[in-house]
């Protein structure tokens, strides 16, 4: 073999290994980048959750000091509602938690 075929081999190598470790540093951060954006879709369903229970507990005190009720039930349906949508974006913040463990 000549000193010429073993400098394309050599340097044949070296680019297949620059290709390759290319290849997983953009895999990765892609999966970085898809990481980061759950984490950010998690944290803004957190604050949605947090607005929805403010509105419970603002309905649920408008009940006893404004109109008069002596109890509340989830039966009531703007309490049944609230419940429901903080169910939901309780389910979606569980379901995002499960794609970024995975």
């Amino acid at each position: 073999m000549s000193f010429g075929d073993r400098m394309k081999e050599y340097f044949g190598k070296g680019l297949e290994t620059s290709r390759d470790l290319m290849a997983k540093a953009g895999a990765k951060a892609q999966d970085l980048g898809e990481k980061g954006v759950l984490k950010l879709e998690i944290t803004q369903l957190q604050g949605q959750v947090q607005k929805l229970l403010g509105q419970l507990g603002t309905e649920v005190y408008t009940s006893f000091t404004e109109k008069g009720f002596q109890s509340v039930s989830s039966e009531d349906p703007e309490i049944s509602a609230l419940v429901a949508q903080i169910s939901e974006v309780k389910k979606s913040i569980e379901k995002r938690e499960n794609e970024l463990k995975s």
